[in-house]
């Protein structure tokens, strides 16, 4: 009967595992992969390059719509099927999602190459993807809109609390939507007032925290969070309560947020729309491009330097008249 059931009422992932973990559900079917060189794969990244689980899960994403393309005969591959391929996606998509692409198949040759099993420096012959680095302006709101979406939460009766504390870490503090999905309990400093995150490469920062930030945080924590034994901050407001499963989850929250504000038309409407604002915000209010860049945890200036662009004002004062047209 419950098999019926829940074959008939598909269940969201979380239930449906909670119901399977219980023996109220059937575990899924295990497949076999057609690309088995894959596991070894994602250990290897794991273990010797040390990168985050969602990394990992975007390069496997990726690859498996690659390897219907070079076949899994990796001693036949050669430079000119390796352009084939990336030609053929070329085609498809557009050069930001080309560049995660190339970077997936050119992790998995040197891996390949590692362990014998294709010819070495065929990472080599993937043709580099041709993109003006850091050429469009920030995307962001104002601050008046920005406010108008964190007073929006006031119109949930369910989250209000929760969303509240989300968008104020992101606008505030310039998070990143997996940042706010992957803060745990353990993480809030509450007597040194600081949040201690975990960057890309496994690193460490400590930020302080902000009074309205902090206020939101425990008045989410002690009177709307589940009391459940778990670690994440943040949690699913339907039984059973679960941590975000992904970073989508958050910008998700923003994207209703911005609905329930009336911003039509929004330059994005993912969480990085309020880290851009974050970071304009602070170069607006005289803060160097050393100090956002230490906030947002970017590892080179030039990406800080992205956003004073916004600054127009500024810039006026700086910028030389056009030349004109030179005679030769």
């Amino acid at each position: 009967m419950a098999a019926y059931l829940t074959k008939i009422f598909s269940p969201r992932p979380e239930v449906r595992c909670f119901l399977q973990k219980e023996g109220a559900a059937r575990p899924p079917l295990k497949v076999a992969s057609p690309y088995p060189l894959l596991d070894e794969y994602q250990s290897w990244l794991r273990v010797h390059r040390g990168l985050a689980e969602r990394t990992i899960a975007r390069h496997l994403r990726h690859l498996h719509k690659l390897l219907p393309g070079l076949g899994t005969a990796t001693l036949d591959y050669d430079a000119a099927r390796i352009r084939n391929v990336v030609r053929e996606w070329r085609e498809r998509t557009g050069p930001a999602d080309l560049r995660t692409i190339t970077s997936a198949l050119r992790s998995y040759l040197r891996f390949l190459a590692g362990v014998g099993l294709c010819r070495p420096n065929l990472d080599h012959a993937i043709p580099p993807v041709l993109q003006w680095r850091l050429s469009s302006m920030p995307r962001y709101l104002a601050a008046a809109d920005v406010e108008r979406i964190i007073a929006s939460c006031d119109q949930l009766t369910r989250g209000r609390l929760r969303d509240r504390a989300i968008l104020l870490l992101l606008a505030r503090l310039g998070l990143r939507a997996g940042d706010v999905a992957g803060l745990s309990l353990g993480d809030i400093e509450w007597t040194s007032r600081m949040l201690r995150l975990s960057g890309k490469a496994r690193s460490q920062v400590r930020l302080p925290l902000p009074q309205d930030v902090g206020d939101a945080l425990l008045a989410y924590i002690e009177q709307e969070r589940p009391h459940v034994h778990q670690e994440a901050v943040f949690l699913s407001m339907i039984a059973p309560y679960r941590p975000f499963a992904q970073s989508s989850h958050v910008s998700t929250i923003v994207a209703l947020a911005l609905k329930r504000a009336g911003i039509s038309d929004p330059p994005s409407t993912g969480a990085c729309l309020l880290r851009h604002l974050a970071a304009t915000s602070m170069l607006r209010s005289g803060a160097t491009l050393e100090a956002v860049g230490t906030v947002l945890r970017h590892r080179s200036l030039d990406m800080t330097a992205h956003y004073a662009k916004v600054d127009v004002a500024m810039l006026e004062q700086i910028a030389q008249p056009w030349p004109g047209e030179l005679v030769c």
